[in-house]
């Protein structure tokens, strides 16, 4: 079973946007293990509406909750906490793509991160970046967080408008391939992200590693 992860130099920078467009290029099932956050609609929903994967492929939740927060944070104010056993890989048949939570360092208790769970499944992860001002700091800060973690990288894949310098200097810096750069769409649906991954994501570099 080939799994994927996927993470962000931060959070709202495009990430779910990202596992919707790999997850219907790969025909892949879709995790998102720990949602914090249901208002207007939460990750899961967004990627059912924009992979066009069959709604049998879109996993639910391991912990859906409901203040968009930090997962410790969020899960104190409902009353729960989240637990290691219940973040298993799920099996699956064919791919899987998992996105994480918010950043790297983002907390899931008080005392592990979202880069200790990548590690404790040590599958490779893809991190998304934007290509503005500060992508160069953030993105470097977490691919040094994942490998202090001995995180596989499959590669980094940049989000937003064109900026070819950043888009350089952070896989040469960082010696983690560049998935290319996923353009912000005008009208984001399901057709035109399936096109727009097509025609910028070259997705063969996550399986030659």
């Amino acid at each position: 079973m080939t799994v994927l992860i996927v993470t962000g130099t931060d959070t709202g920078i495009g990430k779910t946007v990202f596992s919707a467009g790999l997850a219907g290029a790969l025909g892949a099932h879709y995790w998102k293990p720990i949602q914090a956050g249901i208002d207007p609609e939460g990750d899961s929903e967004t990627v059912a509406r924009l992979s066009g994967l069959p709604a049998g492929h879109i996993l639910p939740e391991a912990y859906r909750l409901a203040t968009p927060a930090s997962p410790h944070l969020a899960a104190r104010l409902d009353g729960v906490e989240i637990a290691l056993d219940r973040l298993a890989l799920p099996l699956v048949d064919g791919p899987l793509v998992v996105e994480g939570a918010g950043g790297v360092l983002v907390p899931i208790s008080e005392k592990r991160l979202m880069a200790d769970l990548f590690a404790h499944w040590g599958r490779p992860v893809i991190l998304c970046a934007r290509t503005a001002l500060g992508t160069i700091n953030h993105s470097l800060l977490s691919i040094e967080a994942l490998r202090a973690r001995a995180v596989p990288i499959a590669g980094i894949a940049f989000i937003g408008d064109p900026h070819p310098e950043n888009e350089r200097i952070i896989p040469a810096l960082a010696g983690v391939p560049s998935l290319g750069r996923l353009p912000l769409l005008d009208r984001l649906d399901a057709a035109g992200l399936a096109q727009a991954f097509r025609a910028n994501i070259r997705l063969s570099d996550t399986f030659n590693r």
